[in-house]
């Protein structure tokens, strides 16, 4: 009964695993910059971020069980592996766990918990997920605090770390509507109105062009060497070129997971 809760509770975070919580750990390879580095943090940090993805991803998910039927039928909801009111006091549980434990780390990592959860209600309850322009600020402004929140448990806040999550949560606030393409057909059968539904050309075009130029800024801002800089431009050209040229549901989703691991590059340029 045990592994098959946890099962479960992983099966709320299986698709943010890629696109979440191992980007965001790549803060991590600020030790090689920080002066004390809290290498023993590292589980910390871990459990810290997944808590808080799962509290909002079971939140989100009780109010998409529809998209979820079609986009996502693994899913502990629609798949029947637990009630929604189960599920709903799992998720306010979760809510004074999350603040419990940030706070043993400090008042940056408990404020940075609660922007977190004053982001999910805005995002659940009051629309926040209804169009694309909301949902990608509200979804990068929530990105920037787990990395602060992370940054805050192991204690290596600085202003190049501050300045390094606003760049990536920029980078992710104009791209994120790549996550938006493998959920296409679900998201126009619950009629919600993303950049991908609104303006199909557009969104494709915008990862094209927008991924390899960011790839390119932030390679010549952090002065990262020509080798790797062409490297890191030539990945992104081609992440994005795959989103103008393969339109497939199972062609979004390889799309996606290698936009994941543009992110994932643009950190490591950024740290």
């Amino acid at each position: 009964r045990i592994s098959g809760h946890i099962v479960t509770l992983f099966l709320f975070t299986k698709s943010d695993v890629f696109t979440v919580l191992i980007p965001i750990m790549c803060t991590l390879s600020t030790f090689a910059a920080a002066s004390h580095p809290n290498a023993n943090r590292i589980p910390d940090i871990i459990i810290w971020i997944w808590l808080h993805l799962l509290k909002h991803d079971i939140y989100n998910q009780m109010l998409d069980q529809e998209e979820d039927q079609k986009n996502k039928p693994y899913r502990p909801l629609p798949a029947g592996c637990i009630t929604a009111q189960n599920a709903a006091d799992v998720r306010w549980l979760l809510v004074l766990v999350c603040l419990i434990f940030s706070a043993m780390y400090g008042i940056k990592a408990l404020a940075c918990s609660a922007c977190i959860e004053a982001l999910s209600i805005w995002y659940n309850e009051f629309g926040g997920d209804k169009t694309g322009l909301s949902k990608n600020i509200l979804t990068a402004i929530a990105y920037a605090n787990f990395e602060l929140g992370a940054m805050a448990v192991i204690g290596i806040i600085d202003n190049i770390g501050a300045c390094a999550v606003a760049f990536s949560s920029v980078v992710f606030a104009t791209t994120l509507h790549a996550q938006d393409f493998k959920d296409e057909e679900g998201d126009r059968l619950t009629g919600r109105c993303t950049l991908v539904t609104l303006f199909p050309t557009f969104a494709r075009m915008s990862m094209m062009i927008g991924i390899p130029l960011w790839s390119l800024y932030l390679s010549r801002l952090w002065k990262v060497d020509l080798v790797c800089s062409l490297a890191f431009v030539a990945y992104g050209t081609i992440v994005g070129a795959r989103f103008m040229v393969y339109r497939t549901a199972s062609a979004h989703k390889q799309s996606c997971k290698l936009y994941s691991v543009s992110n994932l590059e643009s950190k490591n340029s950024t740290y």
